[in-house]
C-alpha cells in the first residue's frame, strides 16, 4: 500500500497507526539483514509516536497531513538521544543529540513517526555507500549492487519496502543517485529552500536536504511540511511556503519542457538516453537543450567539495587519518592540500554559472537529464565505460548530477526502467529554475500517472 492509501486509511479509521508502525517494523526485521539500510532503530519511540496518533484520532481531533507515516532518516539528521554518526567511525565518540534535526521536527509535528537512522557514505562523500565501518548498503533489486550514494540507506529502505518515506542530504547528487539506482522517486529542493540545522554538515556552501519516497505524493506532501523560514539556520532562505501538493494536479499543459543534450548525452549509457527520451515523449518536450559549461560546473563542484569538505575535518586528519573511510580519507586529504586560489576560483565561477543557469530557465520550464549514467554497479566495482569513456566508478556515477545542484536548481527524480539493464532501474532527473519545485513535482505526477516511471518490489 502507498503512503497516500496509507495515510487515507488512517484517516477514515479502517486500519490504526500503530498497526501500520508494527507492519513496518517486522518489514525492516525481515529485510534489512540483507539490505544493511538501517544503522540505527527508533522502535519504542516509533511506536509511542503512532499511538499519539491513534490518541488523536480517537478524540475525534483533526489529524496532521503525515498522520501515522512511517520514515527514516539518513544517519546524518540529528535524533534525540541517538548519537549523530554520519557514517563514520569517529563521530561513534560523540554525545547524544539534545534534540531532533529541524525537518524531524517538522516532521514529527506533521505526524510522521520515525523508525530509525540510515546507512550512508561516511560524512556523506561518496555516491556508493560501500561503507567500511558499516557494511555496504545493498540495492534491493540485486543485492549484489550497490544502492547509490550517500544517502543509500536512504534508497534502499523505500525500494525494500522498509518505509514508504525517507529523508536524505544531495551536495553533488546524493539524493538523486540513489533514486535512481533503487528505482525511488526523490526530491532534491533548491539550495537554501530546507533548513539544515540539526544535521552534520559536508559542504556548507553545496549541502541541500529533502525526501525520498514511494509516490510523488509522498514528495510533495513531506517537502510541504518541511518548508518555512528558520532564524537560527542563516543558510536557510525560504522567507515563504510555497505548497506543491496543491499543484500536483496541474498537469503540464502549457510548460517548456526540453531534454538536456550534449555533456548529458555523452556522458550517458544507451538505457539512460532512452529513459530521458521516453520521459520527454510522454511529457511533451519540445525540443533539445544545451546545458551551460556543464562540465566545467562539476570540475568547479570538485574543487569545492574536497576543499570544504577537507578544512571541515582538518584536526582528525592530522590525528587520526586511520580511522577514516579507506575509499574517501584521499579525496579529504587532497581537499586539506589544494590551493586556497583553486577554491576561491571555483565559488567565482559558481556565481557567473548560476547567471547563465538562470537565463535558461527564461526560456524553458523544466528540462529532463538522465540521474546516472548507468544503472548500478557490483559492490566493488573501480571502473565503469561511460560513452567509450574508462571513468574511475565511485565519481562517476554522479556525473550528470553535479552540474546540477551547482546551480541550486531543484530537482525530482523520477524512477523508470528501461530495457539493456537486467531489469534494474535508472531514474530521470525533472529539473526546474530556483524555487519552482511546484513543476518539477508536477512533471513527476504526470510520468507517475502515465505508468512509465514506477516502484517495483524487493526481488532479491
Amino acid at each position: 500500500m502507498k503512503s497516500i492509501d496509507l495515510l487515507q486509511a488512517i484517516a477514515r479509521g479502517d486500519t490504526s497507526a500503530r498497526e501500520v508502525c508494527d507492519a513496518a517494523i517486522a518489514r525492516i526485521e525481515t529485510t534489512d539483514a540483507r539490505v544493511n539500510a538501517f544503522t540505527e532503530r527508533t522502535f519504542s519511540r516509533a511506536r509511542a509516536e503512532a499511538d499519539a496518533v491513534d490518541a488523536r484520532h480517537a478524540r475525534r481531533e483533526p489529524l496532521p497531513p503525515l498522520a501515522g507515516l512511517p520514515y527514516a532518516v539518513k544517519n546524518l539528521f540529528d535524533i534525540e538521544c541517538v548519537t549523530t554518526l554520519a557514517g563514520s567511525k569517529i563521530n561513534r565518540e560523540l554525545p547524544a543529540a539534545v534534540a531532533d534535526a529541524v525537518l524531524v521536527q517538522r516532521l514529527k509535528a506533521s505526524g510522521a513517526v520515525l523508525l530509525g537512522a540510515l546507512n550512508m557514505d561516511e560524512y556523506a562523500y561518496g555516491f556508493t555507500t560501500e561503507n567500511t565501518h558499516y557494511g555496504p548498503t545493498r540495492n534491493p533489486h540485486d543485492l549484489a549492487r550497490i544502492a547509490g550514494g550517500s544517502s543509500g540507506g536512504s534508497g534502499a529502505a523505500v525500494a525494500a519496502g522498509q518505509v514508504p518515506l525517507t529523508l536524505g542530504s544531495d551536495t553533488n547528487g546524493s539524493i538523486r543517485v540513489p533514486s535512481s539506482l533503487c528505482g525511488t522517486w526523490g526530491l532534491k529542493p533548491t539550495f537554501g529552500r530546507l533548513s539544515r540545522r540539526g544535521t552534520f554538515p559536508f559542504v556548507h556552501s553545496l549541502d541541500h536536504l529533502g525526501p525520498l519516497g514511494d509516490s510523488v505524493e509522498a514528495l510533495a506532501l513531506a517537502y510541504d511540511a518541511m518548508q518555512g523560514a528558520d532564524p537560527l539556520d542563516p543558510g536557510c532562505q525560504a522567507l515563504r511556503v510555497q505548497a506543491a501538493t496543491p499543484a500536483l494536479a496541474r498537469g503540464v499543459d502549457g510548460l517548456r519542457i526540453g531534454v538536456l543534450g550534449g555533456y548529458f548525452h555523452d556522458n550517458a549509457s544507451a538505457p539512460a538516453r532512452a529513459v530521458a527520451a521516453l520521459a520527454g515523449k510522454t511529457l511533451g518536450a519540445i525540443g533539445d537543450v544545451t546545458w551551460p559549461d556543464a562540465g566545467l560546473a562539476r570540475a568547479a563542484a570538485f574543487l569545492i567539495t574536497a576543499s570544504e569538505g577537507g578544512s571541515l575535518h582538518l584536526d582528525n586528519l592530522r590525528e587520526r587519518p586511520q580511522d577514516f573511510e579507506p575509499l574517501s580519507v584521499d579525496r579529504f586529504l587532497s581537499g586539506v592540500l589544494q590551493p586556497a586560489d583553486w577554491y576561491l576560483k571555483a565559488q567565482r565561477f559558481r556565481r557567473i554559472y548560476r547567471d547563465r543557469v538562470n537565463t535558461l530557465f527564461s526560456q524553458w520550464d523544466v528540462l529532463i537529464a538522465p540521474a546516472t549514467p548507468v544503472s548500478a554497479p557490483e559492490i566493488g566495482t573501480d571502473w565503469l565505460d561511460v560513452g567509450g569513456v574508462r571513468q574511475p566508478s565511485r565519481p562517476a556515477v554522479g556525473l550528470l548530477t553535479q552540474p546540477i545542484s551547482f546551480a541550486g536548481c531543484p530537482v525530482a527524480a523520477a524512477p523508470m526502467w528501461p530495457e539493456g539493464t537486467g531489469g534494474m532501474p535508472i531514474g530521470v532527473q525533472l529539473i526546474a529554475a530556483p524555487w519552482r519545485e511546484d513543476l518539477c513535482l508536477r512533471a513527476a505526477m504526470v510520468l507517475q500517472q502515465s505508468g512509465i516511471a514506477h516502484l517495483k518490489g524487493m526481488v532479491a
